[in-house]
């Protein structure tokens, strides 16, 4: 089954192409990005691998027309992989925000539609653009399925203990604000694949997994479910990430916005854009330049790391605790995957609850292999998998399509 797997944001469209045969046994075509959509100098990167990367620049109006670029270059003469777009047998969307309507993927029709626009106030720049694309796609390939993959609907499991705030009970009950939780998507793939990886039964097994990127979450999940997760009612909750602060004392923004007369939407974009490794190191929003300064000794870039893996030792041992004990802590995303020395720094800090890490293990790590980072007699393995959300959105698709096919 060919499938077409999009991520659409507020201004760009991330896609794979994928021939699967199985879960197990699939094919990359191709992938790419198309970047800075409704401006004058859009951008679209087209890979297909074993060939060299092919950037052009163009005006995108609008995810319409995104889509159809994106359809052109797949059928193109010296750039394309497919003999035509019947070729395209279903298309998987990545949908960032399902609420409490949504707690599986599911074929897209007008009701899934109407539910996700009713989510709209609570992810009201990503679930648009993904609706956009959805459209496009309609558009585009008359008739062909689509199945919605939501980054919350993993972490539906979540017992209402969890993810309830302590505020009046009616803002839930009206406005359902709770914790949600997000990168469901990879949590959920990650750590099948390392339960297995590891020789673990997933569905018997405590297992906690940290997602370190740009965006950063850390989830436990016990006997194949989430039970709870760091990100909230938006993914600004949890540990500090590149530029959004994660969870601090909600008088904070209150108290700046009235002594400087911050605005609400000046606030949002401090909390969000200028915050975590950029807010504090004053240096970058990228892991790889606050490393370099406080190798050169930046005190501002040596704090922003301490608080960092402070936060994910912090949540880790939350999360062990709540699970009474751990099997497999596993590292994903790309800080997860590349950074050893974040690994071995929090992993480390765990030789108290029987985590026996294999220093060397953790510097010979291939990039994009899956790994265990820890001795073989250590009471909880530690181990890298790299994530790949595209695969498990179109796995999704492929086993939605063929059931409703089938049915």
């Amino acid at each position: 089954m060919i499938i077409l797997v999009l991520n659409s944001g507020s201004s760009s469209i991330k896609y794979q192409i994928l021939d699967m045969e199985s879960k197990d046994n699939h094919k990359l075509l191709a992938k790419g990005l198309v970047e800075r959509i409704g401006l004058d100098d859009g951008i679209i990167t087209h890979s297909v691998p074993g060939a060299d990367k092919y950037k052009v620049n163009k005006i995108i109006a609008n995810h319409t027309r995104g889509i159809e670029a994106v359809l052109d270059l797949l059928i193109d003469s010296t750039h394309g992989v497919l003999k035509s777009l019947k070729d395209i047998d279903a298309v998987g969307h990545r949908m960032v925000h399902g609420g409490e309507i949504f707690n599986k993927s599911r074929l897209i029709d007008s009701e899934v539609i109407k539910g996700v626009e009713a989510c709209n106030p609570l992810a009201p720049l990503h679930n648009p653009a993904c609706l956009l694309g959805v459209r496009a796609v309609t558009e585009a390939l008359p008739g062909v399925p689509q199945v919605g993959v939501f980054d919350t609907s993993f972490h539906q499991t979540i017992p209402d203990y969890a993810y309830m705030y302590a505020i009046p009970y009616h803002y839930y009950k009206e406005d359902k604000i709770r914790k949600y939780g997000f990168h469901g998507t990879s949590h959920r793939y990650v750590s099948a694949k390392g339960a297995k990886f590891a020789g673990l039964d997933y569905y018997n097994s405590r297992i906690i997994t940290c997602h370190l990127g740009n965006g950063c979450s850390i989830t436990a999940i016990k006997n194949g479910k989430s039970i709870d997760t760091t990100m909230g009612l938006t993914p600004m909750g949890g540990v500090m990430m590149g530029t959004r602060c994660g969870t601090i004392d909600p008088s904070i923004p209150i108290y700046l916005m009235q002594k400087y007369n911050v605005s609400v939407g000046d606030m949002d974009t401090m909390l969000n854009k200028k915050s975590g490794f950029l807010g504090v190191s004053g240096v970058s929003p990228d892991m790889r330049d606050v490393e370099a300064a406080a190798a050169k000794g930046d005190e501002h870039a040596i704090l922003a790391l301490k608080m960092f893996r402070y936060g994910i030792i912090k949540y880790i041992g939350a999360y062990a605790a709540a699970m009474e004990g751990v099997d497999l802590m596993i590292f994903t995303g790309g800080i997860g995957e590349n950074d050893p020395v974040t690994r071995e720094e929090v992993s480390k800090q765990f030789a108290f609850i029987g985590v026996d890490f294999d220093a060397d293990a953790n510097k010979n790590v291939k990039r994009g292999e899956p790994a265990i980072v820890s001795k073989k007699n250590s009471k909880v393995m530690v181990a890298v998998v790299p994530t790949d959300e595209e695969l498990m959105i179109a796995a999704d698709t492929m086993e939605i399509v063929s059931a409703s096919k089938a049915g």
